[in-house]
């Protein structure tokens, strides 16, 4: 469930979309972190840190950021892999909870590259939870990006940690897992193989369809063009309403996408349930430190649309399941 797509080069920039899919609206808000911010690993403590950058991410029911991005250009997307095995968690190494993986990132580097190294350099581990709210044990894989159109994905398998570092890691889905479906797209018209470009919401399919068309993407005119421009890949990506199949759990309705400009730093967020796309402008905010956490809820009874940087209202900061 959930697609991811990086554009390198929209005429100088760099963009990346991302489709959020799930059963329902996740209780989904926009939240403006500020640097300065403490947190901890969501495991006791024994990890804390103090936020280097601040950031704009999508919550989950105000338990765990899925989607964000930093100050600096770094973004981070969360998405499902039924595969992942995080490995027996040991309390005497470091480890992040599920929850804040992300948030760490996006608190304190500034690069994909620095997050790798540090990834590498700590054998960080990560510990899975139970989501509160559908009593399934999460198993994710991290998708991270940066405004030179560098990119990673992470995933844990067999207890070992994987690493795709590299600009051409442009497109993600969920399963099997990312070698598997490195080699599958192989098969397909456009990267060396003669089967058609599939059209199902399958996530093998996605993958395919995803990188087939944003390999034929027009250069744009515009900031606004850009933006346009992958919305229309990820809604070509995004499965329409409707009860998911119980056979097939992994395909379920798309309720959000997000599109991010990385170069020049706005956050784009689209509800499937409201006929309109909003934006955060991350010029515009105020980071700095002592600065107040706000939250914008996007999934509540009003509807917002355009630039909605000054509508956030002020809220202790997020706490992290």
């Amino acid at each position: 469930m959930c697609t991811r797509a990086l554009w390198g080069d929209a005429n100088g920039a760099v963009l990346v979309g991302r489709n959020m899919d799930w059963v329902d609206e996740l209780g989904t808000a926009l939240w403006i972190l500020p640097r300065g911010q403490e947190r901890t690993d969501a495991l006791g403590g024994k990890l804390t840190w103090t936020s280097t950058y601040g950031s704009v991410i999508a919550s989950q029911h105000d338990m765990i950021g899925a989607d964000g991005v930093n100050e600096a250009g770094l973004a981070g997307h969360l998405l499902w892999l039924a595969e992942s095995d995080y490995g027996t968690y040991d309390p005497e190494k470091p480890a992040l909870g599920m929850s804040v993986w992300l948030q760490y990132m996006l608190d304190n580097f500034a690069t994909v590259a620095e997050c790798v190294a540090w990834m590498e350099e700590t054998q960080i581990q990560v510990v899975s939870m139970v989501d509160p709210i559908y009593g399934k044990s999460v198993t994710l894989h991290l998708v991270l990006d940066y405004a030179t159109g560098d990119s990673a994905v992470v995933e844990y398998i067999g207890g070992q940690r994987t690493i795709h570092h590299g600009r051409d890691f442009t497109v993600v889905t969920n399963s099997p897992t990312y070698d598997e479906q490195l080699a599958n797209v192989k098969r397909y018209v456009g990267f060396g193989g003669d089967l058609p470009i599939p059209g199902s919401t399958e996530a093998n399919d996605r993958f395919v369809r995803t990188a087939f068309y944003l390999d034929r993407l027009p250069q744009p005119h515009s900031e606004s063009e850009a933006v346009a421009a992958i919305l229309s890949i990820m809604r070509n990506a995004a499965q329409p309403f409707g009860a998911p199949d119980p056979v097939r759990p992994n395909i379920s309705t798309t309720v959000w996408r997000t599109a991010t400009d990385l170069t020049n730093k706005r956050y784009v967020f689209e509800s499937c349930y409201r006929p309109n796309v909003v934006w955060v402008d991350l010029n515009k905010v105020d980071f700095t430190a002592g600065a107040p956490s706000r939250k914008l809820d996007v999934t509540g009874v009003d509807w917002y649309v355009g630039d909605v940087t000054e509508q956030f209202e002020e809220r202790p900061t997020l706490q992290f399941l």
